[in-house]
């Protein structure tokens, strides 16, 4: 028997006046839809509290939907298991003064209420389906956010201080490497002029003379090409030293460098983490909405749908017992509660009058006892009023006698 009462307990009838099959089966499906609204709330509940987290994964999340969902739940309970008994003209035995007409700010709190649970807890529910979708938007997102911040802001300014020293280290090198140009450019030129040289020497110059006698043609050249070489010998040890004098300013800058490129990757992290910081609850949902927006069909018809189902889940209960007023089951409890009443008011007149008879019986009696104390007070002064004449009487014959 408590089997096939649970589920009318549930939907918080009484087992006892649901007498008919359709009474049946109107309160067992509100209990299965108020069971099933029961695991909705405990699950949207908990899938909140993860999206709120940025999806941590809380345990504690489960600990929040079963408050919230006992606190729903009794309100559908209590709006299934009122009836709206009339007490009016008590003792009619007219069916239409059963019933009053149902309260409309009962189930217009319970509508509100559904939006807001369809709100709070279908949304995360939504993100929860659409997560790849959302990271993939974020993910585009934060992108161009951090394309931004290295473009702007503090690693703009360090990134031209790096490029700053390295022109540095670029025009340091450069004029190293212009002296050792210059140096190859005399050397190339002192054995342009030797080999001039040798062919003199060899009877195939400009003289057409053979050998190489001191203060000739060929001795000239070879005394210019000496003096290149040496100048371009000169001009290497100009550029080592140099490039020793540049030694110390291009250790600072080096220094100032890996100093500036840790600055910058310090603050790409402290960006990086400061932008995927911007994936909780509230840019999840701008995410949805974008995606809602942009392919309708795609995501906006399926998430609505969802969004209808689920307040419909979450109303049917009240929905029922709304579109079922005046059924047998609250007939049955109608009469019953009117019964009760009448008899109530019945016993209430009945004491008093009895009450009022008492207090006209006790009045009477005082009535009667006052009348009867007046009557003794006077027969004791009529008694007295005697003895005192009778006193008088026997005073007068004796002062005669003395007389």
């Amino acid at each position: 028997m408590a089997r096939h009462t649970l589920l009318l307990r549930v939907a918080n009838v009484n087992p006892a006046s649901v007498r008919t099959h359709t009474d049946r089966a109107l309160y067992r499906s509100i209990g299965v839809f108020i069971l099933l609204y029961g695991i909705y709330a405990i699950v949207g509940a908990a899938t909140f509290v993860d999206a709120s987290t940025n999806y941590a994964h809380p345990w504690w999340q489960w600990l929040v939907g079963p408050p919230v969902a006992a606190a729903v739940i009794a309100y559908d309970r209590a709006v299934v298991g009122r009836v709206a008994v009339s007490y009016d003209s008590l003792d009619s035995p007219d069916p239409r003064l059963l019933l009053r007409r149902g309260t409309l700010g009962l189930y217009a709190g319970r509508l509100l209420l559904a939006l807001l649970f369809a709100v709070v807890i279908t949304e995360p529910l939504m993100l929860a389906r659409y997560k790849g979708e959302i990271d993939a938007y974020l993910g585009t997102v934060h992108n161009r956010q951090l394309i931004q911040l290295e473009q702007s802001g503090a690693i703009a300014t360090f990134a031209g201080q790096v490029d700053a020293l390295r022109q540095q280290d670029t025009a340091d090198d450069a004029a190293v490497n212009d002296l050792h140009k210059l140096a190859a450019g005399k050397r190339q030129e002192a054995a342009e002029v030797y080999d001039r040289a040798l062919a003199d020497s060899r009877a195939d110059g400009v003289t057409r003379r053979a050998g190489c006698p001191a203060g000739g043609f060929c001795d000239t050249l070879v005394q210019q090409s000496r003096a290149l070489s040496a100048e371009a010998t000169r001009l290497d040890d100009e550029a080592a030293t140099l490039q020793r004098t540049q030694e110390s300013a291009r250790l600072d800058r080096a220094k100032q460098i890996s100093a500036l490129n840790g600055q910058i990757a310090e603050q790409r992290s402290d960006n990086r983490r400061s932008v995927e910081a911007g994936a909780g609850f509230g840019a999840r949902t701008t995410a949805m909405w974008h995606l809602v927006k942009s392919d309708f069909w795609g995501f906006g018809f399926f998430y609505l749908g969802v969004a209808a189902l689920l307040v419909c889940l979450d109303c049917a209960a009240v929905w029922l017992k709304l579109v079922s007023h005046g059924n047998a089951y609250e007939r049955t409890e109608a009469r019953a509660a009117r019964r009760q009443e009448l008899t109530a008011t019945k016993r209430h007149e009945q004491e008093l009058r009895v009450a009022g008879a008492a207090r006209e019986v006790a009045g009477d009696g005082l009535d009667t006892v006052v009348a009867e104390r007046r009557l003794v007070d006077a027969a004791v002064e009529q008694a007295t009023a005697r003895l005192m004449a009778e006193l008088e009487d026997q005073s007068l014959p004796s002062s005669s006698r003395s007389s």
